[in-house]
């Protein structure tokens, strides 16, 4: 693998260790089966591509990618709490309604920002490569993000949404707003979807309205590769292990995509997927096995 490539692969690891991050929220702390995701993740790139388009300054228009994800989030949990859908066909219904909604906010199937200004544009050092720089600023916001996480959830309303979670009988008997909890809880997993978003959209020179295919797939198994990688319940090591999760799993991707031995194309990418969560689906059974063995 060239160095182009390594750094490419860890400059997509750190912007879907934000979606990650929001799937480890809904899926393992909410207990809620969220596909929105494969929708709040091309809305976020949409409404960021749009704005900068226009000439919206990238920082606003990063906070309203931003913005529109929790917005998204809010309404697959409203359905679930307030109208009493599913939460898997009230997440179903929102993908599906996003789909159309990124129509309309792009006018078209894709949005091009080629020579547009961008966070990245703005933030990159002086006689540094794009290639380089780009990691390194992402690798700033996905630190300020897991730190910002790992002391929200330490706070009263952040045991809330994980009580809400494990036990929402109990919390509800120790006085927890369980539809609240899950509304908040919601709102900012596809926040951090939507900011991924915007963000892969500035990286990648435009929104396109296929971007977001597949991406709920990738978030789970970034979340399920960091888990085997570093096991742990503590919130702190469980963050830490979804962005570890998630750069190793594009490391692998790019790593099999790009090995002349194997043979392996980019139409090959879901297959790669599929095979590399179900090793890390099956590692730790055989982890227990083994150790029932011994014992």
């Amino acid at each position: 693998m060239s160095l182009f490539s390594l750094f490419g692969a860890v400059e997509i690891g750190l912007i879907f260790s934000l979606v990650a991050l929001g799937v480890y929220i809904s899926f393992r702390l909410l207990r809620f089966p969220d596909l929105t995701v494969d929708g709040s993740f091309p809305l976020g790139g949409a409404v960021c591509a749009i704005l900068i388009s226009t000439g919206t300054n990238p920082w606003l228009a990063t906070l309203a990618a931003t913005a529109a994800g929790a917005v998204a989030g809010l309404i697959t949990g409203w359905l679930n709490v307030k109208l009493k859908i599913m939460d898997l066909l009230a997440s179903i219904l929102m993908m599906i309604a996003l789909y159309s909604i990124n129509l309309r906010v792009m006018g078209g199937p894709n949005v091009p920002l080629i020579n547009d200004t961008t966070v990245f544009t703005l933030l990159q050092p002086e006689g540094m490569a794009d290639y380089v720089a780009r990691p390194l600023i992402l690798l700033l916001i996905v630190v300020l993000a897991k730190l910002a996480l790992d002391w929200f959830f330490a706070t009263e309303r952040g045991l809330a949404i994980r009580a809400t979670g494990s036990n929402a009988r109990m919390a509800r008997a120790q006085g927890v707003n369980t539809g609240a909890m899950v509304l908040l809880g919601m709102a900012i997993s596809n926040a951090l979807v939507g900011l991924a978003g915007a963000l892969f959209a500035q990286t990648q020179g435009g929104a396109d309205i296929s971007m977001g295919i597949g991406t709920i797939v990738i978030g789970l198994a970034a979340v399920i590769v960091g888990e085997s990688i570093l096991p742990s319940r503590r919130i702190v090591w469980a963050t830490l292990a979804v962005v570890v999760g998630a750069i190793v799993y594009r490391f692998f991707i790019a790593a099999a995509l790009n090995s002349d031995f194997i043979g392996l194309k980019a139409q090959d990418l879901n297959l790669v997927t599929a095979l590399l969560v179900t090793v890390a689906l099956v590692i730790p059974q055989l982890k227990r096995k083994l150790a029932s063995r011994k014992a």
